[in-house]
């Protein structure tokens, strides 16, 4: 296998296998969310203040997965 195929092939890996766990993260988020928000309108600002700062947080997970899918790609081996 060339070494172009390689590196292509290992960027698909890092990139499906980091967006997977972020987005089964911010499907988990989501839903206690909205279940809490169901059950306690009254605290919906609260609630949506602090599902926008963990699905930030989950979301840096995948940028992770992008920058090393990136240098696999663009970053030569000596």
């Amino acid at each position: 296998m060339e070494l172009e195929a390689a590196r292509a092939i290992a960027a698909g890996i890092a990139m499906g296998i980091g967006a997977l766990g972020p987005g089964l993260g911010i499907g988990i988020l989501s839903f206690g969310a909205m279940q809490s928000i169901g059950r306690n309108p009254e605290a919906t600002n609260l609630i949506q203040t602090n599902l926008i700062l963990a699905i930030a947080l989950t979301e840096a997970i995948a940028i992770y997965a992008l920058v090393v899918a990136l240098v696999l790609i663009f970053v030569g081996v000596a």
